[in-house]
């Protein structure tokens, strides 16, 4: 299910861009002389540095370009009509690669390829119905990470009150976390023989869902309020806006996306005890040296999933829930223990 994108818009000024040069000083003006490979990255709404999943794939195309001695540069997009757009301002300097961070903008990145077929694309979280030659789709098991958070947090809550503050469920990818992190939990309490409430999971409305701090702030603090000690963020800045504000209250444990946001995040450290993680930055890096090597395939290419490590919360998680983790963690990624989720 793909949201449909509307048109063009046709001024381009809301649009910020920047940018990361390699080592032989490349620049843009270098772009479709073959001698550099030129990677474009078009954000999803909200910004590049948003501690999560933008900029996830902002370090992997820097992270690519360095590696095949390339160029790289964004543009962060400030609304879902600016997709189409965006797009086009880096196939008009011709570039190489060109990287759509969404599923929000499937549609977008799709319709380019089939426009632009010289042109390889990366899709990340875009799912290939229908395979396109020249676009690789970076999918992830999220169901299975959120599973693991929830069910570390099973093992953690002391109140058995567990939720989530996530972005729009409109978006398959943030549904699969916040289903797996609520069977995650229903797992921990089997094993442990306790009866928990049921994980209470709250979506933002899709409009501007994963770009509203306050909404999430708020959103945790009305689950503090009610009791709940364990609870995940998942939705870029909307997230983090959760995380936030749960770090201001002692005794309670909260959960972390995409990226190991004990360093991206690092004001959330006082409750944060892991992030459930898509390896988005390697996933990104990966396509790009394949672009190089010639061995780039549209299609999906299915990235890896995990819990970042416990950090300065460490010695807050009983050596025996560490040890289970461990131990249940290759058996959910590798499906022995599945999810319960439907993809």
């Amino acid at each position: 299910m793909i949201k449909r994108i509307t048109a063009v818009m046709a001024a381009v000024a809301l649009a910020t861009v920047g940018f990361a040069a390699p080592s032989k000083a490349a620049t843009e003006a270098d772009c479709g002389k073959g001698t550099v490979l030129c990677i474009g990255l078009v954000t999803d709404t909200g910004k590049v540095d948003d501690k999560s999943f933008n900029q996830s794939a902002w370090t992997g195309a820097q992270n690519g370009a360095k590696a095949v001695g390339g160029f790289a540069k964004y543009i962060e997009t400030t609304d879902p009509k600016d997709y189409a757009n965006n797009i086009k301002q880096f196939t008009d300097k011709k570039y190489d690669i060109i990287i759509g961070v969404g599923f929000l903008m499937a549609e977008a990145i799709t319709t380019a390829a089939q426009a632009y077929p010289n042109v390889k694309f990366i899709g990340v979280d875009q799912f290939q119905g229908t395979a396109v030659s020249n676009l690789a789709g970076l999918v992830f098991p999220e169901d299975k990470a959120g599973f693991l958070a929830g069910y570390l947090a099973g093992h953690l809550t002391k109140t058995g009150k567990t939720g989530a503050v996530l972005g729009t469920d409109t978006v398959p990818p943030v549904r699969y976390f916040g289903e797996g992190y609520r069977n995650g939990v229903a797992y921990a309490a089997k094993e442990l023989k306790k009866k928990y409430p049921a994980t209470r999971l709250i979506y933002h409305a899709p409009d501007n869902a994963f770009n509203d701090p306050a909404w999430g702030a708020a959103t945790a603090q009305q689950l503090l309020s009610q009791g709940f000690d364990v609870i995940f963020g998942a939705g870029g800045n909307t997230g983090n806006g959760a995380l936030l504000r749960i770090a201001k209250k002692k005794g309670v444990f909260c959960i972390g996306v995409d990226s190991d946001q004990w360093n991206t995040l690092p004001e959330a450290r006082p409750c944060l005890v892991t992030s459930a993680m898509k390896l988005i930055d390697k996933g990104v890096e990966n396509i790009i040296k394949s672009a190089k090597a010639g061995t780039f395939k549209g299609g999906n290419v299915f990235g890896d999933v995990g819990l970042a490590p416990y950090h300065g919360l460490r010695s807050k998680v009983p050596a025996s829930v560490q040890k289970k983790v461990r131990a249940i963690t290759p058996k959910v990624l590798n499906g022995t223990v599945k999810t319960g989720v439907t993809l």
